[in-house]
């Protein structure tokens, strides 16, 4: 039998075993904008050039494996004497994930490069990682990057994974209803000014300043990374029902039933048809959201073009963070390369220089984790995104690049989006019948049962 054969057979049915005891929580995948996760592609790139050295790499989103085959055509173009043969494959995300974490725990069958997501990647750092550290390529450069991103990728002082953004967290606000509404938008500093403006929207126009998720984490997560606070805290201890948690939860229940400026989100979370058509429609004025969710507005909501721009988000006090770092993707050198430095140095080329992080922009549209680039001319030039948003929306990003904190990434991530989207947004903003103490407190308990 032939021994390829047989291991993609085993692979494949443990695979499906782990999926049938994980679930199918898909909440993860969101992140980046990766609609087309969950299709199987492959393509080859360089199998004309004699001598190439070949490279697998394996990623869960299409887009991914476009942007790393248009970055082995330009190191082919440059280094025809390290010629590579990009083998790229695209897998379900799930399936993708599990396959490759068995392959490392078995010692055999692993790509060359791999994505990993950033709430997966905790699984890959148990133990002795079996990926290699990129510090000779991050230290020399890392000055000029947030080095928040890869500070999430990390352990032990050894850098595994190279992001793919910086996912900073911004305001999107709708020009025309904010000015319906006489709402100056530069002049909301701090969350409570953002209450007031809401205020002035809900009673000069038909619309409502936000929505609220209860199907999506992420919006609060942004929001308490804000106030220094987070799920768990840095030696992985889970801090879920801290006092800036539940007060950030406290503000998202009164922003609906208080002040009355928010409604329950269309859909339960901002990537679901109906929130896109309210949007569309003018239902709101504003959205609390990444970079990576312009994507978004370009592709599903385009009546809003010209309409909306980006702002910092609402500090909680004045002179505070007025931006978080969410979702991610960490490309990684698996210990199974034949070809370490190669592979190393292929991997540097395509995420870590300049000119990587400017197709960063140019091919994804999102925000380069190299801040260095984002007064470059380069990302200057017109595209869909500044005819959408405006031509300042890395004047917003600069001025918030040192006001991201990193957060805290444990393999028990996947249980708090688990327990907040399905029992303490729905006990707290949807059926009222649950402070957010007892909520978190609840959640806090059940969690520590599972981590036990």
């Amino acid at each position: 039998m032939n021994k390829k054969w047989l291991i993609a057979v085993v692979f494949g049915f443990m695979a499906l075993v782990l999926i049938a005891c994980a679930g199918s929580d898909d909440s993860e995948t969101s992140s980046e904008g990766g609609d087309d996760t969950g299709a199987d592609a492959s393509s080859v790139v360089g199998d004309d050039i004699e001598g190439a050295t070949e490279l697998s790499y394996w990623t869960f989103v299409e887009l991914h494996m476009e942007f790393v085959e248009e970055a082995a055509v330009r190191w082919n173009e440059e280094f025809p004497d390290k010629a590579i043969k990009l083998v790229a494959e695209t897998y379900p995300y799930d399936q993708m994930h599990n396959n490759l974490l068995l392959a490392l725990q078995s010692g055999t069958g692993a790509p060359d490069i791999s994505d990993i997501e950033i709430s997966r990647f905790p699984n890959y750092l148990q133990g002795e990682p079996q990926m290699l550290p990129m510090n000779d390529h991050v230290e020399p450069e890392i000055d000029n990057f947030i080095k928040s991103r890869f500070e999430i990728y990390g352990k032990d002082g050894n850098y595994y994974g190279m992001p793919t953004h910086v996912g900073a967290s911004v305001m999107y606000y709708n020009t025309e209803i904010m000015d319906a509404a006489g709402v100056d938008i530069d002049s909301i500093v701090t969350w409570d000014d953002y209450v007031e403006a809401g205020k002035q929207v809900v009673a000069n126009t038909d619309a409502m300043m936000t929505t609220v998720a209860t199907g999506d984490y992420l919006p609060m997560w942004q929001m308490i990374s804000q106030r220094d606070s987070d799920w768990f805290d840095a030696d992985g201890n889970l801090t879920l029902n801290n006092q800036a948690n539940i007060d950030t939860l406290q503000f998202l229940h009164d922003m609906i039933y208080e002040s009355e400026i928010a409604e329950l989100t269309p859909g339960g979370e901002p990537h679901a048809e109906e929130f896109y058509a309210y949007m569309n429609d003018g239902g709101s004025a504003s959205i609390a959201m990444p970079m990576w969710y312009m994507g978004r507005f370009t592709d599903y909501m385009t009546d809003l073009e010209g309409k909306m721009v980006v702002r910092p988000l609402p500090a909680w006090e004045e002179g505070g963070n007025r931006s978080a770092g969410m979702g991610g993707t960490g490309t990684v050198v698996t210990n199974q390369t034949e070809e370490p430095e190669l592979a190393k140095e292929f991997l540097a080329y395509a995420k870590l220089s300049k000119e990587a992080n400017i197709k960063l922009w140019e091919v994804l549209g999102f925000d380069p984790p190299r801040w260095d680039v984002w007064e470059d001319e380069a990302v200057q030039q017109d595209n869909k995104f500044y005819q959408f948003f405006g031509d300042d929306i890395f004047d917003t990003l600069l001025s918030v690049r040192d006001e991201i904190n990193a957060v805290n990434i444990t393999e028990h991530t996947p249980d708090v989006a688990t327990e907040i989207n399905t029992n303490v947004f729905d006990s707290v903003l949807r059926q009222q019948s649950q402070t957010a103490e007892e909520a978190l407190n609840q959640a806090q308990e059940t969690i520590e049962a599972n981590m036990q």
